[in-house]
């Protein structure tokens, strides 16, 4: 059962990753996207809908997006929400044209080395009260996590 919206399941505690969901909320304006943190409970209940639970384990751990077509990782997640945006990124969407194995070198080569170049959070991210509503796991405790 696909979500209602599209869910963009982030790194809670990777600050590239939190940069990421910041600046698609900014330009989301009409709020087509929903969000969790990969490491809260709503993000497995939302997977779990959609996919075997002994799957879920093998997914990249950066950002995943669940829509009605499925479960996207990678760079095509990546795209797909970049579509899903109205605006110039019409440009940033040509790289479609790069074959899928070289835009997942680049996605993995970035993912692997995130919190060494960007660092990384104690805690997952709060969201703020104006965006609260859109964050599936907003009513879970910020404990410290293990990443």
């Amino acid at each position: 059962m696909a979500p209602k919206r599209p869910v963009i399941l982030f790194d809670g505690v990777c600050n590239l990753c939190n940069s990421a969901v910041q600046w698609v909320i900014e330009r989301d304006k009409e709020g087509r996207f929903d969000f969790a943190s990969l490491q809260s409970d709503a993000a497995r209940r939302e997977l779990g809908k959609v996919m075997d639970p002994n799957e879920i384990d093998a997914l990249p751990d950066s950002i995943v997006l669940l829509d009605s077509d499925g479960v996207h990782v990678r760079s095509a997640a990546a795209l797909r929400i970049l579509r899903g945006l109205d605006s110039w990124f019409l440009l940033l969407r040509l790289g479609v044209v790069l074959p899928r194995p070289i835009r997942d070198a680049v996605y993995n080569m970035v993912a692997r080395n995130r919190y060494r170049w960007f660092g990384r959070r104690d805690t997952c991210m709060t969201p703020t009260p104006e965006v609260a509503a859109r964050f599936l796991d907003a009513d879970e405790p910020r404990a410290p996590t293990q990443v």
